[in-house]
Order: structure tokens, then sequence, then C-alpha cells
């Protein structure tokens, strides 16, 4: 016993470092489920390989939940009960809302996510959580700021799901817009999968926009707004947010998708400027990787960081030091997957680039420089 004694000491002073995880490996949104656990176990592997978090090893624990808040919600329970959980990312706005007063009580896990609802930028009602980028009216204001610059006093039209993701930036963008001295002549929102969109149409032709901006969908019903607006000589350029920016999701759109713009908070996996990260990434996996495993590899590394900073500064990891580590980056380097030097003072990333569809190339390209809030 004597002998054994000491190394379970040695043990319990480097104890894992776990990142619990409610991935939707399966269901609609299974598509980015994917590639943000693939993100994740490639970030993990890169720091396990260099010898890990101060000695410590870091696990993930990652289970399927397909995109439901109730599976969701027992599978935190159940990865809690078993592991003594860091870290934790979740897989839906609705998940982190029915699980804040969850991880408050707990009061040992920092948590981020694949939403980027508006509401969860806020430190006061959730101290545990952060956003992976910008929240969603923070990308409004970013294709805002590139609008008013580009074409100062502009017409721009916002077209959105009866949803909450879709209604969640709207109100706010509609001020933002005027204050850039931008007017909004027409909101169009319409069930979140509809297909028959020919009367919203008209509508958004009378109102002749310079832009249009679609947020709470990711595909359709956005390619039948964009193909009959051309055919009824709409001249609007066309917009999105992050979760319609995937390049394979844009190509989609084909031929009349040719020029869609939209904001994206990382490079993508093809950008050629310099970014020794997305080299890594690339070396790791020789074929694309999409904007999900992007957002899933920099959660990692950010949830990581803010451990790597709780353990130099001597404190022990619970959610409040684990935030408070997280809120003291400041010029960050993200390894280029954020082109420019980041600073996290709340729960957010507020910044983005635009970028805009070549389907020629096949390729999304840099639209814009990088635009901070």
């Amino acid at each position: 016993a004597a002998l054994t004694h000491p190394l379970s000491v040695l043990a319990q002073g480097a104890e894992e470092i776990v990142i619990g995880g409610s991935i939707p490996m399966t269901g609609v949104f299974a598509f980015a489920g994917v590639g943000i656990n693939a993100g994740i176990q490639d970030y993990v592997k890169i720091v396990n390989d260099a010898g890990g978090i101060k000695g410590r090893k870091v696990k993930y624990v990652p289970e399927d939940t397909g995109y439901k808040v109730d599976v969701s919600v027992a599978t935190f329970k159940k990865i809690t009960s078993q592991n003594k959980v860091n870290v934790y990312y979740g897989d839906s706005t609705g998940f982190a809302k029915t699980i804040n007063p969850e991880l408050d009580r707990n009061g040992n896990i920092l948590m981020a996510g694949a939403s980027f609802a508006s509401e969860l930028n806020d430190p006061k009602k959730y101290p545990h959580q952060f956003l992976v980028g910008p929240d969603y009216t923070e990308m409004f204001g970013i294709l805002l700021k590139h609008i008013a610059k580009e074409k100062p006093g502009a017409k721009v039209a916002f077209v959105y799901s009866d949803s909450e993701f879709g209604r969640d930036p709207i109100e706010k963008s509609e001020a933002a817009a005027k204050a850039l001295g931008l007017s909004v002549p027409i909101k169009i929102m319409t069930p979140a999968g509809s297909v028959d969109v020919s009367t919203e149409v008209i509508k958004l032709r009378r109102a002749a926009p310079d832009y249009t901006i679609f947020h709470g969908y990711i595909l359709a019903p956005i390619p039948e707004f964009i193909t009959q607006g051309k055919q009824q000589g709409m001249t609007s350029k066309w917009m999105g947010t992050f979760w319609t920016m995937d390049s394979s999701t844009v190509m989609k759109m084909g031929p009349d998708g040719d020029g869609f713009m939209g904001v994206m908070p990382f490079r993508y996996y093809y950008d050629t400027e310099k970014a020794p990260m997305l080299e890594k990434i690339r070396a790791m996996r020789p074929e694309y990787q999409s904007t999900a495993y992007i957002q899933g590899f920099l959660a990692a590394m950010l949830f990581l960081e803010s451990a790597k900073r709780t353990l130099d500064a001597g404190k022990p990891l619970t959610g409040a030091n684990l935030k408070a580590a997280l809120n003291t980056l400041k010029d960050f380097d993200t390894g280029g997957l954020i082109g420019v030097p980041i600073t996290i003072t709340g729960n957010s990333i507020p910044v983005g680039r635009v970028y805009r569809a070549d389907m020629k190339a096949q390729k999304m390209v840099a639209a814009s420089d990088w635009i901070k809030l």
C-alpha cells in the first residue's frame, strides 16, 4: 500500500482535463455535428501529442444527441456524472438556455457550443458560457458595416425564418442599419423550411433592395428567392449568416448563387493566406473540412487555452476561473483560424469577414478585410 500511495497522489495531481460534448451526429444538424466532433478531436490530439496542458492529458467525451434538447440534457447529466468535466460543448441554443441553471449550480464547467444566439452574449445571465464567434446580431453588424462602406445609404431587406433562430437579430439590426445611414424598406418572415416563396419574392422585388440578408435558414428557401428574384429582374446583392456559409452549402445554390456573400468568423479550409493552424489541419485531413469543423477546433483551442491560463495562475479549474481566464485573451493569435488577433472581453468574439461565392472556382473568396465591432 505504501508503494502505491505516491502514485495515487501523482495521479490526483495530474488529473485529466475533460471536454464533454453534446454533439448532434445524427438528425437535422448532423452535417455540422460530424464536423464539430472531428474538429474537437483533432485539436485534442494536437495538444496531447505535444504533452498535454501542464502535464495533464486531455480527454474528450462526446455523445450523439440527434439535436434534441431533452436528449442533450440527459447526455450532459450522464457525462458529468461519470467524468469530472471541466469544459463542455453544447449543440444548440435551446440546450444552452435549459442547462444554464445547472451550470451555475455545478460551478466547475465552462461551456460553449454551436449557438451564436444574441441572448447568450450576456455575462451576467450566462456567466459560464461563451460563443465561438460573433452573436447573430453582431454578424448582421459586420454585414451592415460592410454594406455602409460599399454603398452608403443602401436599402437592405431582411428575410428570416419564423423561429427563435430567425427572429434573433432582426429588431436590433434594424436599429443598427439606421444608425449606419442605411434603410430597411422590407422585412419578410417565412416558415423555416418553406419552399413556395413566389408571393414573398414579388413583395421583395417591389421594395427593390440593394442588398438582401437571409437569416435563420441553412439553405432552403434561399436559392428559390435568388433564382426567382433574378428572373424578375432584381439587382439585389444576396447575403447570409454563419450556418448558410459553409462552402458545400453555398455551392449547392448553383450558377444563380454566384456572388452570394455572407459573414464568416473563421478562415475557410482552403484559404491561401498564411495560417499555421490551417496548415496543421490540412496535413491531418487532406480533404476539405467544413466551417463547423473549424468552429469545433477553435472551441477546443479556447477551452484549453483557458484551462492552461487558469493552471498557470495556480488556480483550480472552476467555471468562474476558466471564464475569467478566457476573458484575459487580448490580441490572442488563433494560428490564423481567425485572420486577426482576438480579444474576448465578454461572451463573444465580435470579429468576421465578408466572403463571396466564386462558382467558377467553386470556392468562397474574401470580399472584405476582417471587420471588428
